[in-house]
Parts: C-alpha cells; structure tokens; sequence
C-alpha cells in the first residue's frame, strides 16, 4: 500500500519538498545543498521563499519541535505566521510557565 506524500522542509534554502513518507528512509538531504532536511507533515504549506519573516518564524516553530500534521478533523491546527504571534506568545510562556512548544500552538493567549 502506498502512502501519501509529506513536506520536508529546508531552512538555509526557504524551500520545501514533498516526498513520499519511508519508515525505512527517514533522513533525506536537500537537492540544492546537500543540508538535512526536516519532516513537517502533511499538512505543511510553504510560505513564499521571499517572505523572510515568515520563514524566521517556522524556523522558531520547527526548532521547538511543532510540526504540522494532520488530525483526525483536518489541519493542524493553530500555528503562528508572523514574528510578532511568536513573540507573543514566548512572552506568555515565560510568564505562565507553559511549555514553549504548548504555547505556540494556543489559538489565543490571555
């Protein structure tokens, strides 16, 4: 049975790959610059390789382990798009003691 296909994601190169998912192959290597690539899920959508600021926040989300795969109701879910979501919602995880990776993917911090 064949399996749909899912994002990997270059940060050095702001591109993004989909490829089909091999529990036998899990690390791949980008065709540009030979660096590691990342698994992001299925339900990953690229932001334009121009928009460096939206790229600087996946990087933050990527880092701290959130990654965008899909659930049994559909997307991901909430994940923040802009430097300043992000900063928002740092500033709420140090103030809460919420785990930082749990407090990226609030839809709304109080």
């Amino acid at each position: 049975m064949s399996y749909g296909k899912t994002s990997y994601v270059c940060l050095p190169c702001r591109a993004s790959y989909k490829q089909p998912y091999d529990r036998d192959r899990p690390h791949r290597t980008c065709p540009r610059c030979a660096e590691p690539l990342i698994h992001v899920g299925s339900a990953f959508a690229a932001p334009p390789r121009r928009d460096i600021a939206a790229w600087r926040a996946l990087s933050v989300l990527l880092h701290a382990g959130v990654r965008f795969n899909k659930s049994c109701c559909g997307g991901p879910g909430y994940r923040p798009r802009t430097l300043r979501e992000v900063r928002e919602r740092m500033a709420y995880a140090r103030r809460t003691g919420e785990p930082f990776a749990r407090a990226l993917v609030r839809d709304d911090v109080p």
